[in-house]
């Protein structure tokens, strides 16, 4: 059975994210999928990584559920906005915490190389923007994108890693918005 986590990065509630989660959330229980959901606003915890790698941060209740989630699933989906260029703070600071080494990667003695302990798992990031995703791209190099699938997702293992971009969601109708939201829920059926 595929298990599936759903982690989304949007601080409001009343935000697209949320509902963009929710909906590929129901279309991956719908076909069968073993799906968990963690939205990090709801989780309570320091997203400020205080000591570096130098001294390790107990985690708390929330940020250890969290990462037994991240250790059982096979499939993560990330959903996130694209504020100035990046992610949320509070999403970072999930990934600061939780993203560690002897938990995430290891770094090998005298090298430069490190061991990847999250091989075996795939992910989808799923990404909202107020410009086109093509000027993004183009002008901007999709730093967010590059961040959390580069440098976050395939340095721990996670590979492949597909993108989605949702826009232009200032400038969005009603109709456009549940047209992305029935896309999401396909996307999940299909544990894509």
């Amino acid at each position: 059975m595929k298990n599936i986590l759903i982690i989304n990065g949007h601080p409001n509630k009343d935000s697209i994210n949320f509902a963009l989660a929710e909906a590929y959330y129901n279309g991956a229980k719908a076909a069968g999928a073993n799906v968990s959901l963690i939205h990090i606003a709801d989780l309570t915890f320091n997203p400020n990584l205080q000591f570096g790698y130098r001294q390790r941060m107990e985690l708390e209740p929330d940020l250890f559920s969290s990462l037994e989630k991240i250790k059982a699933a096979n499939h993560l989906v990330w959903v996130h906005p694209i504020w100035w260029g990046g992610m949320p703070a509070v999403m970072k600071g999930f990934i600061d915490r939780l993203f560690l080494p002897g938990i995430a990667f290891r770094y090998r003695e005298n090298s430069i190389w490190w061991d990847k302990l999250l091989k075996g798992k795939t992910a989808r990031i799923i990404t909202t923007l107020d410009q086109p995703s093509w000027y993004y791209r183009l002008f901007f190099g999709r730093p967010s994108v590059n961040q959390l699938k580069k440098s976050v997702l395939q340095f721990c293992g996670v590979n492949p890693v597909k993108v989605s971009y949702i826009g232009i969601i200032k400038n969005s109708t009603e109709n456009q918005r549940l047209k992305w939201l029935e896309d999401m829920y396909k996307m999940g059926r299909f544990f894509k």
